[in-house]
């Protein structure tokens, strides 16, 4: 039987997760993409929190007359700067289960350069 396309998803997240976590000297940057926008959290898993996060509905963001593919990456450099304020340079990609391509692809590409180091 086939998986549906959300169970996929799931499979292909609690895999990555295996390998991949978040601590205080390197976190987690987490990306959901939803059919309109795209979130990012930099998360530190051992205290279980929430660092900065940033999404395509920001005020800062006006995502309004350009594609989604490059409100993603103007996304990945508002988190790449948040995170820099934070005091983080270096962090994990946890792409949530998504391909690495498209979207998820070009919040990776501004947040590097924005200054991150993953």
């Amino acid at each position: 039987m086939a998986l549906s396309k959300y169970e996929r998803r799931e499979r292909l997240r609690s895999r990555i997760r295996k390998t991949v976590g978040g601590t205080e000297g390197r976190p987690r940057l987490a990306v959901f993409r939803s059919n309109k926008e795209i979130y990012a959290q930099i998360i530190d898993d051992v205290n279980g929190k929430t660092i900065t996060a940033a999404s395509s509905r920001d005020k800062d963001i006006d995502a309004s007359n350009i594609n989604k593919v490059e409100a993603a990456k103007m996304v990945g450099k508002s988190i790449a700067e948040k995170a820099i304020k934070a005091g983080i340079d270096t962090i994990a990609f946890d792409r949530g289960g998504y391909l690495y391509h498209g979207r998820v692809k070009s919040l990776a590409e501004g947040a590097r350069e924005g200054g991150l180091k993953f």
